[in-house]
């Protein structure tokens, strides 16, 4: 029996991720590897270790300092702005790849903040704490923003006072309008609740063409890195329309039992997967 195995033509990097991954191999390429980027550069163990073996070096925002006179870059996920004033107390020469969809939030934010200060408001941020795009929110509003995972967290919301919602670009369009809901429901004057939709579309485009790609399949293999907050989205949406949707990083964690008796595997993955490892992934299904 031939196994059918199709890559899905639409996961893969998004288009600031291609940015940051683009400026990165330009800048390794002119510099001779002399280039070091703030956390890991896409949230994907298998390509931050391709680029690293081109020579690019990942460091913590904490060492800064030791970087003086260095090429830094600045991956999509953004900065908060004593980034970039500590880099310029240090002589570090930055290379901004923010990603542009995450730079006009980030600009929303600080103004969302100063207009909230003026009236005695909150702002409130949908997202994963500690998460990079998120710190770079939070640093936009002097760390006084509010974040929320879910329903719960907005115990810490003053209600009596005026509200600004905004989100983290890759979180769950569900859970948004969900959490908007219940800000107003509890709002003591709607009114002052403003509310922006500030949800990637580039991501959450991807939920119903996922769903529809997973149902055609006996199986599908997700391909995502453990820290994408993205890709474990991706992974739920997938798994719901087919139950026998597998998750890993890399194609050594493959296991033939899955593929018994299959006749069709699909494979997918997150906005921070690269393509090529995608093909390698079906490739040794396929050898299997």
């Amino acid at each position: 029996m031939t196994m059918k195995i199709e890559i899905d033509d639409q996961s893969g990097f998004c288009f600031g991720v291609v940015k940051a991954i683009t400026t990165a191999e330009e800048l390794l390429g002119a510099r001779q590897g002399q280039v070091w980027c703030l956390g890991d550069i896409v949230h994907n163990r298998v390509e931050v270790n391709r680029l690293e073996r081109l020579g690019l070096r990942t460091v913590d925002p904490d060492r800064l300092p030791e970087l003086a006179g260095h090429c830094v870059l600045i991956r999509a996920h953004g900065e908060p702005p004593s980034t970039y004033e500590r880099a310029a107390r240090y002589g570090i020469e930055l290379v901004d790849a923010t990603c542009p969809v995450v730079a006009r939030l980030q600009e929303r934010v600080r103004r969302a903040w100063e207009e909230m200060r003026t009236i005695g408001g909150q702002v409130v941020i949908l997202g994963k704490p500690g998460h990079a795009e998120v710190v770079g929110l939070t640093g936009q509003t002097n760390e006084e923003a509010i974040v929320v995972e879910s329903v719960r967290d907005l115990a810490r919301v003053d209600f009596a006072r005026p509200v600004c919602l905004l989100s983290q670009t890759t979180q769950s369009l569900s859970l948004f309008n969900t959490i908007r809901d219940e800000i107003l429901h509890r709002a003591q004057n709607p009114a002052h609740v403003t509310v922006h939709d500030t949800i990637c579309r580039q991501v959450s485009n991807r939920n119903p063409h996922l769903r529809e790609f997973a149902t055609r399949f006996d199986a599908v293999v997700f391909v995502s890195g453990s820290k994408s907050s993205n890709g474990k989205a991706l992974y739920e949406v997938c798994r719901a329309a087919n139950p026998r949707t597998y998750k890993i990083e890399e194609p050594a964690e493959l296991q033939s039992a899955w593929f018994e008796g299959i006749r069709s595997v699909g494979v997918c993955g997150a906005t921070s997967t690269p393509k090529w490892l995608m093909e390698q992934v079906a490739h040794a299904i396929s050898q299997l």
